[in-house]
């Protein structure tokens, strides 16, 4: 029969609402608008995403059944790991050395072919490369960015061409953000993706790559593929909670869950307490024994039962800047619903924008270990452990799909907002409101274990093991989280983070075969 089909989706800048706007218009489905939205983003957020980057998603079919795609592209098979490691005790925090093959595309590629509408790629990626060509801005967020990276933008040729002006000036909120060699790539791919692996884009990166000093090749690229893989699943309280495997970091989420879960009917402030506690176990056992599956079998069960660390110096990463990633999540009234992540890992990446084609390089090869026996060892081929974190949960009584920004801290901000949305009458809008917190150190800025809080987020007399740090008031560090839900008598409601620039569209679509 035909019927209506609803459809929810959340992103973080108003350019991805645009964009699943247009994706909507055309009839496209939950995978199509997350799809168009995430093309969008990586022309208007170069500091955070980009097709140079990796992603991670889930997707929820209709029937039930969810699939994790995992696009993290891998090292160099001609990677010199002995001079690394005599350049210095730990991967370099950015630069040519940090970058591994882009998986954004590849991805994109994977989930519309799985539950795309034919078509609806194609016309996302050519309604981007317009507005890479004429219609973006530079957002509050990027200028930000800009302003604080702004030594590393100058050195670095591909850079000072996108975010300066005519007089070398840096770029400021609301200046046009003109990227015509990029838009010519998004054209490109338009027409065939799999050209950014195996063609003219792929030849063209790849001596872009060569000149800025990577020792990845034509090869590599080409080597590349997206995997479809069974997700991670957790049962509590009637909930059952998806996350994708390694390397990603999903097992870290499902360990903070599991005692999020346990402690929800606790008293404050033991509640916050136990949850503090069991994020830095899961963080302190994913720093040990996170890697890639392709090296040797990781850890699941220390991952998913983390050790605690009964007051042991957790592992110190190493110092890197502040992490940058967008979620995009959408479902629709089917029951098909999708939290998807991608991301250039730090802000800007490795530093390096390729000039002839406009794309932004990632530096997730920076999570690499330099010591022998790590499971997360630089080799030729393999893939570092991953940050991206989306999620899914699904009770009787509702679906939801969720994700966000936080770096290493994203099972902690998840933890802190996933389990109350399962609620159906939680305000989604409220919840994701609410003041956080998160721990860590380097990786937040500080140079020890600390917890930092949003105002509010702690109880005043919380009896914390780690020195308590109070925000002036919200932080990018609390992560951008969005969220959509379906519930069982069919409503369909959603959120975008207020710490971020989106927001949620909704959409009907007339004539849907059911």
């Amino acid at each position: 029969m035909t019927a209506a089909t609803r459809l929810v989706v959340a992103a973080p800048h108003p350019a991805a609402l645009t964009a699943a706007r247009q994706a909507a218009a055309r009839g496209a489905n939950a995978v199509d608008v997350a799809l168009a939205a995430a093309a969008a983003l990586t022309v208007v957020y170069p500091h955070q995403c980009s097709l140079g980057g990796d992603l991670t998603a889930l997707v929820h079919s209709p029937d039930g059944t969810v699939r994790a795609v995992l696009s993290a592209g891998a090292a160099a098979h001609d990677v010199d790991v002995e001079a690394l490691r005599a350049a210095d005790g730990r991967m370099p925090a950015q630069g040519p050395q940090t970058v591994t093959v882009p998986g954004v595309v590849a991805g994109w590629t994977a989930l519309a072919e799985a539950h795309g509408t034919p078509g609806a790629l194609a016309a996302a990626l050519r309604d981007a490369a317009v507005l890479a060509e004429e219609g973006a801005t530079v957002s509050a967020g990027l200028a930000r960015a800009a302003r604080e990276q702004a030594a590393r933008i100058a050195v670095d040729p591909g850079l000072h061409t996108l975010l300066s002006d005519a007089d070398g000036a840096p770029l400021a909120e609301g200046d046009p953000l003109p990227q015509p060699r990029l838009a010519a790539v998004l054209r490109a791919l338009a027409d065939d993706p799999s050209s950014f692996y195996r063609g003219a884009v792929a030849r063209a990166l790849a001596d872009g790559l060569r000149r800025a000093g990577s020792p990845l090749t034509a090869s590599d690229l080409a080597a590349h593929r997206a995997e479809s893989v069974e997700a991670l699943v957790f049962d509590a309280a009637g909930t059952r909670w998806w996350a994708a495997p390694p390397p990603s970091q999903g097992a870290t989420l499902l360990a903070v869950l599991e005692a999020a879960t346990a402690a929800a009917k606790l008293p404050e402030p033991e509640r916050t307490g136990v949850l503090v506690a069991r994020c830095q176990d899961a963080s302190a056992a994913r720093d040990r024994l996170l890697g890639d599956p392709r090296g040797g079998e990781p850890d699941l069960d220390g991952l998913l039962r983390p050790a605690p660390l009964a007051g042991a110096e957790p592992p110190k990463p190493s110092f890197r800047p502040a992490g940058d990633t967008v979620a995009i999540t959408a479902v629709d009234s089917t029951g098909l619903a999708v939290s998807l992540i991608q991301s250039v890992y730090q802000t800007f990446g490795s530093g390096i924008c390729d000039p002839d084609t406009g794309i932004v390089l990632h530096n997730r090869g920076s999570a690499f270990s330099l010591r022998l026996g790590h499971p997360a060892l630089i080799g030729p081929g393999l893939r570092p452990p991953h940050t991206l974190c989306p999620v899914l949960g699904r009770s009787t009584d509702l679906l939801l799909a969720a994700g966000c920004q936080g770096g290493r801290a994203q099972p902690q901000i998840l933890a802190q907002t996933v389990p109350e949305l399962m609620d159906p009458a939680a305000d989604p809008a409220a919840v994701l409101d609410r003041p956080r917190w998160v721990t860590g150190a380097r990786d937040i800025g500080h140079e020890t274990p600390t917890l930092l809080a949003e105002p509010g987020s702690v109880p005043a007399a919380f009896p914390s093991a780690l020195p308590v740090v109070v925000t002036p008031g919200r932080t990018d560090l609390a992560g951008h989280t969005q969220a959509v839900r379906l519930t069982a008598d069919g409503r369909l409601d959603g959120a975008a983070d207020p710490r971020a620039d989106g927001g949620t569209t909704h959409h009907t679509l007339e004539g849907i075969s059911l």
